[in-house]
Parts: C-alpha cells; structure tokens; sequence
C-alpha cells in the first residue's frame, strides 16, 4: 500500500504569510498569516516533509483567501480532510461553519448545534484543535457574555478577524 503524498502552497496576502496543506480527500491544515513564508511553513508540520509543493492546486482557495484577508465577503466551501478529528471535534467545526460571515455565536450555541448541549467548555478545547482557521471560522466563537474568550492565534488575531468581517460586511 503507498501512502498518500500531501499537496501544500506557501503565499502572501495584505496579512502576511499563509499555509496551507491538503490531501486527495481535501484540506487538511491552513495556517493563520505569519511574519515569514518559513514560519507558515513551519506551523504545516510534519506532513511538509514528504508533501509536494503544488501552488496550482489551490489557485481558487489562496485567491479567495487574498480577497477575505482584503476585507471581502468570502465564502469557503472547500473540502475537508477531518479523518485526523474525533467525532465530537468534526460536530463542533461542522457546527462552526454555519456561522455566517461577520456574525459570532457562543460556545454554547456550538455545542448545542453539535448535539451536546452541556459541553461549551469542550467547545472550546474543540476549537483550539481546530486546523483550518478561516475556513472552520472558529474566530467567531465568543463566549457567552459576549467576552472573545481563546483563539489559537491569539486574542488580537482574534479581534482583527472580527473587525475585518464587520467591514467587509458593512461593506
């Protein structure tokens, strides 16, 4: 049996550096933007050492990705390679991208939608498993009081998406 070979493409945008890795299945890992290509490709992790890099297969996806990091609605309906996730972590980030672009939920909202109404907290540890920030918008998780709560990249980061789609939806 021969194991899959992973596909990725490094790229900048008005933010910064983004990765991003995929399988024949579909993606599997998006870094959020970095100071430097070799930072991005570094948060890929250890699939970089046997993937191909293959910048035409995600033409489509960077383009995209260009114009929400430009302050434009964007819609990503991409396919997702989550066999990596557990059950409950795939519910959670299904649940997350129903959120509509410039809108936010709860915790509690997320885990009621992922059929476990008493789990935000798990939500959350969910969340910060999540490899596809952006596509699986899980930024626009808040907590319950409306408080930003964790984000993997960090609360900023965080706080600049938000502003970003408040924009490009005002717009």
């Amino acid at each position: 049996m021969t194991q899959e070979i992973p596909n990725y493409a490094i790229f900048d945008c008005t933010a910064g550096w983004i990765g991003v890795l995929s399988s024949a299945r579909g993606l599997l890992r998006l870094t959020l933007p970095q100071p430097s290509a070799e930072q991005a490709r570094q948060l890929l992790g250890e699939d970089m050492n046997r993937a191909n890099h293959s910048p035409h297969l995600f033409t489509d996806l960077i383009e995209r990705l260009r114009n929400y990091f430009a302050g434009s609605k964007t819609d990503f309906t991409d396919e997702l390679d989550l066999r990596q996730a557990s059950d409950f972590q795939r519910k959670v980030w299904k649940a997350t991208q129903r959120i509509p672009y410039g809108e936010t939920k709860s915790y509690a909202w997320v885990a009621e939608q992922a059929g476990k109404p008493k789990a935000a907290r798990a939500v959350g540890q969910a969340l910060a498993r999540n490899p596809l920030p952006i596509i699986v918008p899980c930024h626009r998780v808040l907590a319950s009081n409306g408080k930003l709560g964790g984000f993997t990249g960090g609360l900023r980061m965080k706080e600049c998406l938000l502003s970003l789609e408040a924009r490009g939806k005002a717009g």
